[in-house]
């Protein structure tokens, strides 16, 4: 099954569920003998539970982490954190071009640019080569209001209550 036409949907805001949304859709289209591609941007580290469930979902789902485990500093990015952020573009615009995938998600992407690891511009330029029938995904926090305009789809994830702040830690299976 192919998808007849592919749209560019958004999951931004400080709520918590953007990526676990975009592995709700990723689920739905491996349950449809989609092809679908992950690269999480700033994400080192792990593994999280996506990267332990995504072998029982081959070959029709593939996760690719990229970046520094830890966080990246956001007014002063060390310059591994901006060239891996970079190699993470690239293997976007191959997983797209590639004509491999229906879905391809961009985890985190929209952080990486508002912590000036990557550029609007760059971001733009990778959607502006999106197949018509490539799904594409852009999550993360603080969204350029110019992605937000290229997307058909934008959904904003609103914190209205977390425990995180009576310091419940992420949880393992939960939020990681």
């Amino acid at each position: 099954m192919k998808l007849e036409q592919g749209q560019i949907q958004v999951y931004t805001g400080n709520g918590k569920g953007k990526t676990t949304a975009a592995l709700g859709l990723a689920l739905r289209a491996a349950g449809r003998e989609l092809m679908v591609c992950m690269i999480q941007f700033m994400k080192g580290g792990g593994p999280y539970g996506e990267h332990l469930a995504a072998p029982r979902l081959a070959p029709y789902l593939t996760i690719i982490q990229t970046g520094r485990e830890g966080w990246v500093n956001r007014e002063n990015p060390d310059p591994e954190d901006k060239r891996l952020a970079g190699e993470a573009l690239q293997m976007a615009g191959e997983a797209l071009a590639g004509g491999r995938y229906d879905l391809v998600i961009l985890d985190e992407i929209n952080g990486a640019v508002s912590f000036g690891l990557l550029s609007v511009e760059e971001v733009l330029a990778l959607i502006g080569t999106k197949p018509a029938t490539v799904e594409l995904v852009l999550t993360g926090r603080n969204a350029d209001q110019r992605i937000i305009e290229a997307a058909d789809l934008v959904t904003e994830m609103r914190e209205v209550k977390h425990y995180y702040k009576t310091g419940v830690p992420a949880r393992v299976g939960i939020e990681k």
